[in-house]
């Protein structure tokens, strides 16, 4: 059966911080996408101009999105996909407040905009036909992160029951902590992390600030599952190049096949 390779990453938007060279970042992830090969990526924090350059770069990608607060502004849920080997039946976007259908909405106490991009993907090669949902969650307020999980697992449970659906995101907070145990329900979603055979950096964490070539304490960046799933492998990619990180977090990638 066909294997599918799924990565989360938060590439860091582009911001004064002289650590934060964009120009030299970018050819970092781009090495790390190539070495890795993901089929499909969930990313966080990327600027429309970030995505422009990372698709010159990655020419066998597409992509879709939306800036949080409508158009091109602001940060983007972009998901990246291979073209060649996916096409995309339906996707959407919703905000995670109490208004969701509006965009740049906000009324769980945080103060920027919080976002899903979702996809209905359709895989050439087999006609296998899953869901991939994007989100970050807020790296402030606790509520507005249980409220957004607590979302997220509603908007669940209004997709096909009977398609898998994958979910990655920066969820600013550890495992099992209150936004993950609303997620990690049954019925709901699975950490692949946890059913994986086997872990690749597995003592690492994931956010590593510029500074922490072990990823700091904690692995706030997930992929969850909704599916009867076989997960190969889970890796935290951890490059640093001379003292250089590409972001100022690691990208995790599964190697999964769904039955």
């Amino acid at each position: 059966m066909d294997q599918i390779k799924i990565m989360t990453y938060n590439m860091l938007h582009i911001d004064d911080n002289p650590e934060n060279n964009w120009q030299e970042r970018k050819e970092l992830i781009r090495n790390i996408i190539d070495r890795e090969s993901p089929d499909i990526i969930g990313t966080q924090e990327c600027l429309y101009i970030q995505i422009q350059d990372l698709l010159q770069l990655l020419p066998e990608y597409d992509w879709i999105g939306l800036g949080r607060q409508g158009g091109s502004k602001d940060d983007y849920m972009a998901i990246f996909y291979k073209k060649d080997q996916f096409s995309i039946i339906e996707y959407d976007h919703f905000w995670l407040s109490n208004t969701p259908n509006i965009i740049g909405s906000m009324t769980y106490g945080n103060k920027i905009p919080r976002m899903v991009t979702w996809a209905k993907f359709l895989d050439k090669r087999n006609g296998q036909v899953f869901y991939h949902m994007n989100t970050h969650l807020d790296y402030i307020c606790e509520k507005a992160r249980i409220l957004g999980a607590q979302q997220i697992s509603e908007k669940l449970n209004e997709l096909d029951p009977k398609l898998p659906v994958f979910l990655t995101g920066d969820f600013n907070t550890d495992v099992h902590t209150e936004p993950y145990n609303i997620l990690i329900q049954p019925g709901l979603f699975r950490d692949t992390w946890d059913l994986a055979r086997e872990h690749v950096n597995k003592n690492l964490g994931t956010k590593n600030d510029f500074i922490y070539s072990d990823g700091g304490d904690q692995r706030i960046d997930w992929i969850l599952a909704r599916a009867e799933i076989d997960i190969h492998w889970i890796k935290i990619v951890d490059d640093c190049i001379n003292g250089s990180f590409p972001s100022d977090h690691f990208p995790v990638i599964i190697s999964c096949t769904i039955f």
